[in-house]
C-alpha cells in the first residue's frame, strides 16, 4: 500500500478522533452496567491515546488552537490517573 504523507496524517488524525470518542462510549456503557454514572481508569487511557494522536495531527496541521487544546487535556488526563493511582496506595 502506498501512502502519501497526507494520508498518513488523515489516518493518524482520524485515529486520534476515535479513540477520543471512544472514551465516551466506554464511559456511557461503563454507567450503564453500573447503574450509577462512574468513570473506569480505561476512561483516562484513552483520553491520553487520543489527545497525543490529536496533538500530534494538530501539530502537523500547525493549528495553534488545537494544539493549546489538546496540549492541556493531557496534563489533566494524568494528573487523573496520578490521583487514582494515590487514592489505591492510602486504600493499600
Amino acid at each position: 500500500m502506498n501512502m502519501t504523507r497526507e494520508t498518513l496524517w488523515l489516518v493518524i488524525g482520524f485515529i486520534g478522533q476515535i479513540a477520543f470518542t471512544g472514551r465516551f462510549v466506554l464511559q456511557w456503557l461503563y454507567s450503564e452496567y453500573k447503574k450509577r454514572s462512574v468513570i473506569p481508569v480505561s476512561f483516562w487511557y484513552l483520553s491520553i491515546v487520543g489527545s497525543t494522536l490529536l496533538l500530534a495531527y494538530a501539530i502537523y496541521r500547525e493549528d495553534p488552537v488545537f494544539i493549546v487544546g489538546q496540549a492541556f487535556g493531557s496534563l489533566v488526563y494524568f494528573r487523573n490517573l496520578q490521583l487514582i493511582a494515590k487514592s489505591k496506595n492510602l486504600k493499600e
